[in-house]
C-alpha cells in the first residue's frame, strides 16, 4: 500500500486536508513568490518601465503553466483516483503519459513563442517603452518552457503519491535560490530583466531536481514504465484538465484585459500601478490554487473508493478555509496597501496613489475566490467535468470581460479595479444558492466519466 493510500484511507478528512493544505499552500505561495522576486529587484534594481516590461510578460507563464496544469491535473487526477481503485499499472501507465505529453508539447511551444515574441508582446499590451524590455524576458521563459512544464506536472503527481512535504521543499529551495540570483544577476552582473528571467529559469530547474528525489523512496508509487498511447487515457487526461487549464489561460486573459483597459484609461501610469497589483494578486491567487491542489488527491481518491461522505466533509472544510483565507488578503491590502506598494520601489506619487487605491478595492475579490475553486475543483475531482468548466468560463472569461469593459465606462479607473471583484462575486454567490446544495447531496451513483 503507498503513502497517499494509507494516510487517506486511516485517518480524518480534517487531519488529511490539513497535511495537504499547509505544505501545498506554502508551496504555492512559494512558487508565486518566484515571480514578485523579479518584480521587487526589477523596480528596485531597473526602474517602474521594467517592471510594468516584465509584467506585460507574465502571460507567457500562464501559457506554460496552464498546459502543464492541463496535463499535470488531469493525469494526477486519474492516478489517485486510479491508486484509489486498488490500479497500480493504471496509475504508472497514466503518470508516464503525463510526462511524455508535456515534453512534446513544450519543446513545441517553446520554440513557437520564442521565434514569435516580438508580435505576441505587442499583443499582450507592450508599447514602445515596454517592448524591448518585454521581448527579452519572454525569450528566455520560452527558451526554458520545458524544465518550467516538467516542474509543475512532477510537483503534482508528487503531491497525489502522498508527498505534499517534498513537494513544498522544492519550492522552498526554488524561491530562496531565485532570491540569491536576482540579486547578483540585476545588482551585480547589471543583466537587468534578462537576470530576473534566468534567475527565475535556474531556480526552477533546482526545484525540479528535488521532486526527483521522490523516486528513491521506497513507498513511493511514481515509477516510469513503457509509454503506451491509448486513446483513452489522453483525452480522458485533457478531460479532466481542462478545467485548470482553462483557469490559468484566464490568468493570461485577466492581465491582457486589464493592461489594455489600464493603458486606455491611465496610460503607462496606469500600467505601472498594474504591474503592482498583478505582482501581489499572483501570490493571492495561487494560495486558492492550493487550496484546490490540497483537495484534488483527497477528493480523486474518495471518488475511487467511494467514500462519499468523506468527499462531502473535504468540501466543506475548503469553503471555510477559502472564505478565512480570502478575508485575511483583505484586511492586509486594506490596512498595508501603502507598505505592499513601496516594496516594489515605487518612487513616483502617481502611480503610488492609483496602486493603493487599486489594492484596496481589488482585494475585495478574495473573499469569493476560495469558493470558486472548491466547487471548481470538486466537479473535476470526480470527473464531472462540464460545470467545472462553466465556473471557469463565467469567473475567467465571459463576466471578467464584461466588468472590464462596462465598468471603468461608468465608473474609470475605480471600474477596472473592481471588475475582478464583481465577477468572482456573482460566480460564487450563484454557487453557494443554486449549486451548493446538489454538490452535498450528490450520490456517487451520478458521477462517471
Amino acid at each position: 500500500m503507498g503513502l497517499a493510500e494509507q494516510r487517506l484511507l486511516n485517518q480524518s478528512v480534517t487531519k488529511s486536508f490539513f497535511q495537504y493544505l499547509v505544505p501545498t499552500l506554502v508551496g504555492m505561495m512559494l512558487m508565486s513568490a518566484n515571480i514578485v522576486i523579479d518584480g521587487i529587484f526589477v523596480g528596485n534594481g531597473i526602474g517602474s518601465v521594467a517592471l510594468a516590461s516584465v509584467n506585460i510578460a507574465v502571460p507567457v507563464w500562464s501559457i506554460i503553466i496552464s498546459i502543464s496544469l492541463l496535463i499535470g491535473i488531469g493525469g494526477g487526477t486519474l492516478y489517485s483516483m486510479a491508486t484509489g481503485e486498488g490500479d497500480t499499472e493504471k496509475a504508472q501507465r497514466v503518470f508516464t503519459l503525463a510526462m511524455v505529453l508535456v515534453t512534446i508539447v513544450m519543446i513545441i511551444i517553446g520554440l513557437a513563442g520564442y521565434l514569435t515574441s516580438k508580435p505576441l508582446a505587442r499583443l499582450f499590451g507592450a508599447n514602445a517603452d515596454t517592448l524591448g524590455y518585454a521581448m527579452d524576458y519572454m525569450q528566455i521563459i520560452f527558451m526554458w518552457a520545458p524544465i518550467v512544464a516538467w516542474e509543475n506536472t512532477l510537483s503534482i503527481f508528487v503531491r497525489n503519491d502522498g508527498s505534499p512535504q517534498l513537494a513544498m521543499a522544492g519550492l522552498v529551495v526554488s524561491a530562496l535560490l531565485n532570491i540569491v540570483l536576482n540579486y547578483w544577476m540585476i545588482f551585480i552582473l547589471e543583466m537587468e530583466v534578462v537576470g530576473a528571467a534566468l534567475a527565475s529559469m535556474i531556480a526552477t530547474a533546482a526545484g525540479l531536481l528535488v521532486y526527483t528525489l521522490h523516486f528513491l523512496k521506497k513507498d513511493a508509487g511514481l515509477k516510469f514504465v513503457r509509454p503506451r498511447w491509448q486513446k483513452n487515457d489522453i483525452l480522458l487526461t485533457g478531460k479532466l484538465g481542462f478545467p485548470n487549464f482553462l483557469s490559468e489561460a484566464g490568468t493570461g486573459v485577466f492581465v491582457i484585459g486589464y493592461n489594455i483597459a489600464l493603458s486606455y484609461y491611465a496610460g503607462t501610469t496606469g500600467l505601472a500601478a498594474f504591474s503592482v497589483i498583478n505582482y501581489l494578486h499572483t501570490f493571492m491567487f495561487l494560495a486558492f490554487i492550493g487550496i484546490g491542489t490540497s483537495i484534488q488527491p483527497m477528493i480523486s481518491f474518495y471518488y475511487g473508493a467511494k467514500k462519499h461522505e468523506a468527499i462531502r466533509n473535504t468540501v466543506r472544510i475548503s469553503e471555510i478555509t477559502g472564505f478565512a483565507l480570502g478575508a485575511a488578503f483583505l484586511i492586509i491590502g486594506w490596512f498595508g496597501a501603502g507598505w505592499l506598494v513601496s516594496i516594489f520601489g515605487v518612487e513616483s506619487v502617481e502611480i503610488r496613489q492609483l496602486a493603493i487605491k487599486g489594492i484596496r478595492l481589488f482585494f475585495i475579490g478574495y473573499l469569493f475566490m476560495g469558493v470558486n475553486f472548491t466547487y471548481m475543483t470538486y466537479y473535476q475531482s470526480t470527473a464531472y467535468i462540464r460545470p467545472s468548466i462553466g465556473i471557469t468560463l463565467f469567473r475567467g472569461f465571459i463576466l471578467l470581460i464584461a466588468a472590464l469593459i462596462i465598468l471603468p465606462f461608468l465608473f474609470g479607473t475605480t471600474g477596472i479595479w473592481l471588475a475582478l471583484p464583481v465577477a468572482e462575486g456573482m460566480t460564487a454567490i450563484f454557487l453557494l444558492v443554486f449549486a451548493r446544495r446538489g454538490v452535498i447531496n450528490r450520490k456517487l451513483s451520478t458521477y462517471g466519466y
